[in-house]
C-alpha cells in the first residue's frame, strides 16, 4: 500500500470516526494508532503507543494549562463576568445597540481573566440573553452576538490556545499573549460596530416586539409584573440540539451558576450613581490581568508562575465574594470549581495525546516533508500559499472540536510557514482567528451549541445569525494578514 493511499484511509477513518460521534480524543488515537500499524509494524506501534502519552505530558511547561483553566473557573465563580456585564450595560447605555454593544465589551472583559473562549460564551448568555430579548433584539442576533464575542477568550489573553500554539512550536508564550491584545481589541471593537449599525436600522421593531413581549407577559400573568427567566433556566433540554460531539461544553452546561447573592442588575436611566454599580469586578480584571501579564513582562514571575499566582488570586477573590454567605456556600463554590477544572484539563490533555498519536503517523509517513515540498513545487507567492493553508482550517472548523484542530493543524502549517520565512507569531493569531471563526460556524460550531444549551433557544436560530458575523470576521482576518505588525508590534517591545 502506497504511503499517500494510506495517510487517505487514516484521514477517512478519523472523519468516520467523528461521524458516529466517538470522543475526539479517542478518534484521533485510534486513527493514529491504525496508520502506524499499517504503515509498520506492531512492534513499531505499540512502543510509540507506550511512550507518547507520557511524552507528551512530561513537560514542566504544560503546567501552565491547569493552572489558566483553574483560575478562569474561579472567576466564574468570583461572579466577576455578572458584576462586568453590569458596568458594561451602564456604560454603552447610550449607545444605539446598547445591550449588544456591552455584551461584547463584557466578553472581551471576561475574556481576559477566563482565557476560555466556551467558558465566556456560557457564562455571558446566562447573563445576557435574557435582557437582550427584553428589549426586542431577534434571537438570532442576541444569541449570534454572545457567541461570536465569545470566541474572543481563545484571542485576548491569557488565551489557552495561544498558550498550547507557543508550547508546540517553541514560540515564546509571553510574545504569544501580548500579541493577542490589539487584534481581540479590534475584534471587539468590529462585532460593536456590526450592532450598533444593525441597531440603527431596526430600532424601531425592536422597540414594538419588546412592547409586544411586555404585553404578552402582563396578560399571561394576569396583571402582574413581567417576569422573564433568566438565560439558561431550561438550558439542559436545550443542551439536546448538541451532535454530540465531546468537547469542554459537556461539564460547562451541566454546571450549576454560581451559588449565592444574585447581582442585581441596575436600571439603565440617568439616575443610577458610580457607587451602585459592581466596580469590584472591573477591579478584579485589572488585578488579575496585571498579575498575569504585568508579572510575565517585569520579569517577575515565569508564565507558569505567572498562571499559578493569577489562579490564587482568584480563589481569594471568590473568598471575598462569599465572605457574607458563609462557609458552607464558599466551599461547595470552591469544590465545583475544582471539579471543573479536573473535567476540563482531563479533556485537554486527553486531546493532546490523540492527537500526538496522531501526528506520529504523519511525520513517521513523511507528511510534513511531503506536504512542504507539494507546496514549493507549486511555486506560488508565499503570501497566497499561507493564505490557501489558512483557509483549509474552515472546512476544519465545521467538523471538528477548537483544540483538536489546533493540535493537528500546528504540526504541519507551521514548518511550511517557517521555510517561507513568515513571523511564527504573526502565524499564530492567524491560525487562532481561523479557529475562532470554526468555532461558530455549522455544523458543529461549539460556541453556538454553548449558547442554545444555556438559553433555551434553538441552535439553527443562532447559526442564522452567525453569518454577518463571520463576515465581519474575515474582514479582520485580512487586515490582520496584510498588516502583520498589528500582530508582532507588542511582541517586538519585549523581547
Amino acid at each position: 500500500m502506497s504511503t499517500e493511499l494510506l495517510i487517505g484511509l487514516v484521514a477517512l477513518l478519523l472523519i468516520m470516526l467523528l461521524a458516529i460521534r466517538m470522543p475526539v480524543a479517542l478518534a484521533l488515537a485510534l486513527s493514529g494508532a491504525v496508520g502506524l500499524l499499517l504503515l509498520r509494524d506492531v512492534d513499531y506501534a505499540t512502543s510509540q503507543l507506550g511512550a507518547i502519552p507520557f511524552s507528551q505530558t512530561n513537560s514542566f511547561s504544560l503546567t501552565i494549562i491547569p493552572m489558566f483553566i483553574l483560575m478562569g473557573i474561579f472567576a466564574v465563580k468570583a461572579r466577576i463576568a455578572e458584576q462586568v456585564y453590569a458596568v458594561a450595560r451602564y456604560a454603552f447605555r447610550w449607545v444605539p445597540g446598547s445591550l449588544g454593544v456591552a455584551t461584547v465589551m463584557a466578553c472581551a472583559g471576561f475574556a481576559a481573566v477566563s482565557g476560555s473562549s466556551i467558558g465566556t460564551a456560557a457564562t455571558m448568555s446566562r447573563l445576557s440573553m435574557g435582557e437582550m430579548r427584553k428589549a426586542g433584539y431577534p434571537d438570532s442576533l442576541a444569541g449570534a452576538s454572545v457567541a461570536v464575542a465569545g470566541t474572543l477568550g481563545a484571542l485576548i489573553p491569557p488565551s489557552l490556545f495561544l498558550v498550547l500554539y507557543a508550547i508546540m512550536t517553541g514560540e515564546s508564550v509571553a510574545a504569544m499573549l501580548a500579541a493577542g491584545i490589539i487584534p481581540g481589541i479590534i475584534s471587539a471593537l468590529a462585532y460593536a460596530t456590526y450592532i450598533i449599525i444593525t441597531a440603527k436600522r431596526n430600532q424601531a421593531e425592536w422597540d414594538e416586539r419588546a412592547l409586544k413581549l411586555e404585553d404578552a407577559l402582563v396578560a399571561a400573568s394576569g396583571g402582574a409584573a413581567p417576569v422573564i427567566a433568566p438565560a439558561g433556566a431550561q438550558g439542559s433540554a436545550a443542551a439536546g440540539h448538541s451532535p454530540g460531539v465531546t468537547t469542554p461544553t459537556a461539564s460547562l452546561l451541566e454546571a450549576e451558576p454560581p451559588v449565592g447573592h444574585e447581582i442585581e442588575m441596575p436600571p439603565i436611566d440617568r439616575k443610577v450613581r458610580m457607587r451602585d454599580l459592581p466596580m469590584r469586578g472591573v477591579v478584579r480584571v485589572f488585578i488579575l490581568f496585571l498579575i498575569v501579564l504585568g508579572g510575565i513582562y517585569s520579569g517577575l514571575f515565569t508564565p507558569t508562575e505567572s498562571a499559578a499566582v493569577g489562579a490564587l488570586a482568584a480563589a481569594l477573590m471568590l473568598v471575598l465574594e462569599y465572605r457574607k454567605d458563609g462557609f458552607q456556600v464558599m466551599a461547595r463554590n470552591f469544590s465545583e470549581a475544582l471539579k471543573e477544572t479536573a473535567g476540563t484539563t482531563s479533556m485537554v490533555f486527553a486531546i493532546i495525546v490523540g492527537s500526538a498519536i496522531l501526528s506520529a503517523f504523519f511525520i513517521a509517513a513523511r507528511l510534513p516533508q511531503t506536504a512542504t515540498g507539494w507546496v514549493e513545487s507549486m511555486a506560488l507567492n508565499p503570501y497566497v500559499t499561507i493564505a490557501v493553508l489558512l483557509l483549509m482550517l474552515l472546512p476544519m472548523g465545521m467538523a471538528l472540536e477548537s483544540i483538536s484542530i489546533l493540535v493537528i493543524s500546528v504540526p504541519l502549517i507551521y514548518p511550511i510557514a517557517m521555510s517561507l520565512d513568515f513571523n511564527g507569531i504573526w502565524l499564530g493569531i492567524l491560525i487562532v482567528k481561523f479557529i475562532e471563526i470554526g468555532m461558530v460556524t455549522p455544523p458543529v460550531g461549539i460556541n453556538c451549541f454553548v449558547v442554545a444549551g444555556t438559553s433555551n433557544t434553538r441552535v439553527e436560530t443562532i447559526f442564522r445569525g452567525v453569518l454577518p458575523f463571520v463576515i465581519v470576521e474575515m474582514l479582520v482576518v485580512s487586515v490582520l494578514f496584510a498588516f502583520p505588525v498589528i500582530s508582532t508590534w507588542l511582541p517586538s517591545l519585549i523581547r
